[in-house]
């Protein structure tokens, strides 16, 4: 397919700026917002019967003018499914430091460590053309964090040292308490991260460290909806991938099949390989969050439809035609136009239907981005 398949207008006002929330103005005039994670509006696409729900149904099975919300993905699962999440962490990624002699403001945004002896960090800097080797950045105006630049990997990349002599744990307790939730250049452009973004741009079940974005799909799950899922007798699987940037990379090609992904790391362990394996072979629905988790799982799958312990790296890119071997159901997010998420969602749905139900999220006014409402499509 060609990239301009994907290209739509997305009204600025539909990119969420904040999670689903309520907002109350106090006395002072400040902004006090209440979120609620389950809250987000959702829509069904049913790949095969080719129909979409924005609405509930009564007990006739007849819709009715009330919205779905993200609480009612219980209502199209049996007991045995299983869903299968990203239970990566991510960790305050964005720092901002002022260049030596100049002053100058220098955004800093850690990428992954390369060596925790040396305190060697792969990151990106903006404004990059003010970054070069030898320059040391300061990080705070009273402690001693300071960063010198060993080498230039990208036209944005950079190699940083930091100069900060203490047990390793110190240093990178000290490192991200001077950060900020990682989020999207399409939020920052809008607004400054706030300390609620550091919680609320966090899944409830993140356990690995390693991630400088979100699986913004499972961002959605709360602790009482998963109670809810857990009630009703549905399972849980977890894989990690630490989410990189290069989802957000632009695709520069026209023609799909010369686009290359950047890698991201993952692994899959032998529990989450029973778990999933046998619920499929007895029949249960196998739900993928999030389009990360669907990446990891085809790098994984075998050409019997289960899937195998994984330990590595994956550069999966997924955009139709694509024939996927293990889920058979996904929820994602809505996302930008021309973005790998997109392509891999109108992948798993089917290109025609994906690009109906994107037509209709615009119209009914959904909320786009990592922060947005959420789609549902079931293989029915």
């Amino acid at each position: 397919m060609k990239l301009s398949q994907f290209r739509f207008r997305l009204p600025e006002e539909l990119v969420a700026l904040y999670p689903h929330h309520r907002a109350f103005e106090l006395e002072d005039g400040t902004i006090e917002r209440v979120y609620s994670r389950d809250q987000c509006r959702l829509m069904v696409v049913h790949r095969k019967s080719q129909t979409i729900e924005l609405t509930k149904k009564d007990d006739k099975g007849k819709p009715t003018d009330e919205q779905l919300n993200f609480r009612n993905i219980v209502d199209y699962f049996d007991e045995g499914d299983t869903f299968i999440f990203n239970d990566t962490k991510v960790f305050p990624a964005r720092l901002y430091g002022t260049k030596e002699k100049t002053d100058a403001q220098i955004e800093v945004f850690l990428l992954r460590e390369l060596n925790p002896e040396l305190r060697l960090w792969d990151v990106l800097v903006e404004p990059a053309r003010k970054i070069r080797i030898g320059n040391k950045l300061f990080f705070n105006d009273e402690g001693p964090m300071v960063a010198e630049v060993i080498d230039n990997t990208t036209s944005r990349g950079r190699t940083l040292r930091f100069l900060y002599d203490c047990p390793h744990d110190e240093f990178k307790e000290e490192l991200f308490s001077l950060g900020e939730a990682p989020l999207p250049r399409y939020i920052v452009n809008q607004r400054r991260a706030e300390p609620d973004d550091m919680e609320q741009f966090q899944t409830i079940f993140a356990k690995n460290e390693g991630a400088v974005t979100a699986p913004a799909t499972g961002l959605h799950f709360s602790r009482e909806l998963m109670k809810m899922m857990e009630i009703r007798g549905f399972q849980f699987a977890f894989v990690t991938v630490h989410c990189g940037l290069g989802a957000f990379d632009s695709i520069e090609v026209e023609d799909l099949t010369k686009h290359k992904m950047s890698s991201e790391q993952m692994a899959i362990n032998h529990e989450t390989c029973e778990l999933v394996n046998k619920a499929k072979l007895d029949g249960h629905r196998i739900c993928s969050v999030g389009v990360s988790t669907l990446r990891a799982t085809e790098t994984a799958v075998g050409t019997n439809g289960l899937i195998k312990e994984y330990e590595g790296w994956t550069n999966k890119f997924i955009f139709p035609p694509y024939d996927f071997g293990l889920a058979d159901t996904l929820v994602t997010n809505f996302y930008h136009p021309e973005s790998t998420m997109l392509m891999a969602t109108a992948a798993f749905g089917g290109y025609d239907l994906v690009m109906e139900a994107y037509q209709k999220a615009i119209d009914n006014e959904f909320k786009f981005g990592c922060y947005g409402d959420a789609l549902l499509i079931l293989n029915d």
